[in-house]
């Protein structure tokens, strides 16, 4: 007789193996987004929060977006009262751009939370192997993303006192929230998914789909692809966020390109000392293909 269904966590307790019905998968889904959801909330809280005040003595939420806007000449920005603000078009451009950067910056600082609902919901469907491959994944996932983003930040001032400078005085630069807060936003997502692309080439190698030799003969034409990536990705098209990002990404391949060349070198010595390469194709394989019984394996069926 089949029970009646119960709490998903207690169903997954119960086996050993975390076998769940349908029913259960859905469950469990429901309940591990309503979790990411409230930690994203709750993030978005804080970041409002943050906007006005100066948390353990750190800068407040709104210094930090005008940050790079306030790095311009004082002669090259519209004056006003406040000596560096940004322009207020409609009623609503405060609220928004308030809401919208505490809701951006509330996601970071719950990141671990809602994260790990991701990860409890997709972990017990994994070998132990596959968990601790996944996790190390994450995690560097994050910090590279995380570098990314911080050299976007102290690459936008530089890349916006380009841009003014090509007015040769002739403009006074007055940002409103709108524009300003969707630039510095997609360049630290570029900048920060970009970042990224180490990994991942390190990963395809790990899985055996891309080798080193592969890597180095595609090496120029890589490095070009980097630097037109580069000046198509950055929203500013200013020289100096494409160096930046372009210098960026080659570092980040070519240490990629040296790990996949020290795996491959100690995969190569590995087969080696196996003999793996020596195996005559003709002759039946040397390894032991007998199926193990399992733990619960009965005798009598």
């Amino acid at each position: 007789m089949r029970l009646p269904l119960g709490r998903p966590g207690s169903r997954r307790r119960s086996n050993p193996d975390g076998s769940m019905t349908l029913m259960e998968h859905l469950f469990e889904l429901r309940n591990r987004l309503t979790m990411a959801m409230l930690a994203l909330a709750a993030g978005g809280v804080l970041g409002f929060i943050w906007w006005g005040v100066h948390p353990f003595g750190l800068p407040s939420l709104s210094e930090l977006l005008t940050g790079p806007y306030c790095g311009l000449p004082a002669e090259a920005r519209l004056p006003t009262p406040g000596g560096c603000q940004l322009l207020q078009t409609s009623p609503f451009d405060a609220f928004n751009t308030r809401l919208q950067v505490g809701l951006a910056a509330g996601a970071v600082l719950t990141g671990p939370l809602w994260l790990y609902q991701v990860w409890a919901f997709i972990t017990p469907g994994m070998y132990a192997r596959e968990r601790r491959f996944g996790l190390t994944f994450v995690a560097l996932a994050s910090i590279l993303f995380a570098v990314g983003a911080v050299l976007a930040y102290h690459v936008v001032p530089a890349g916006l006192s380009f841009l003014v400078s090509l007015g040769d005085g002739t403009f006074t630069v007055a940002l409103n929230a709108k524009g300003y807060v969707g630039f510095l936003i997609i360049m630290l997502l570029v900048f920060g998914v970009s970042f990224e692309l180490p990994l991942l080439i390190v990963m395809l190698n790990l899985v055996g789909v891309l080798s080193y030799a592969k890597l180095q003969s595609w090496q120029r034409g890589s490095i070009f692809g980097l630097f037109v990536f580069a000046a198509v990705a950055t929203p500013g098209q200013d020289p100096i966020s494409m160096l930046a990002l372009a210098i960026a990404l080659v570092v980040l391949f070519e240490l990629a390109v040296l790990i996949t060349y020290l795996h491959d070198r100690q995969l190569a010595r590995r087969r080696a000392e196996q003999g793996w390469d020596d195996l005559d194709p003709d002759e039946a394989s040397p390894l032991d293909h007998k199926v193990e019984r399992g733990a619960g394996y009965d005798d009598a069926t």
